[in-house]
């Protein structure tokens, strides 16, 4: 999540400034009054390779948080392995240019890979 808030504020500036600009003119009503700001925030950080490396790579982990989410509404705190495990396979996609799902498994079975 991080990684995401580092990329927003480095290559989407001028989206990421408008939109507090906006949210801080409008304090009643800013979700309504800032949404296509937002949107537009939202599709210049997507855009960036790292964020859809994370989508790609990531996407089980991300997929089984969610679901638990779903399953734990009343408790989210029985998910917190799930975020854990989801922020970890972010946090190795932004370390190493090499997909992060290949990494995982390669570092999961090394003798496999030696073969």
């Amino acid at each position: 999540m991080q990684a995401a808030l580092e990329i927003t504020a480095r290559y989407c500036r001028s989206e990421m400034e408008q939109y507090g600009r906006c949210v801080a003119a409008s304090p009643a009503s800013w979700q309504r009054d800032c949404h296509g700001l937002r949107l537009s925030m939202s599709r210049c950080a997507a855009a960036h390779p790292i964020v859809q490396q994370i989508r790609r790579d990531c996407a089980e982990p991300f997929a089984a948080f969610e679901q638990c989410l779903k399953e734990n509404q009343a408790s989210v705190v029985n998910c917190s392995d799930h975020v854990n495990a989801f922020l970890l396979c972010a946090d190795q996609c932004q370390a190493k240019p090499i997909p992060c799902g290949k990494r995982l498994w390669e570092e999961s079975n090394p003798a496999e890979v030696k073969s």
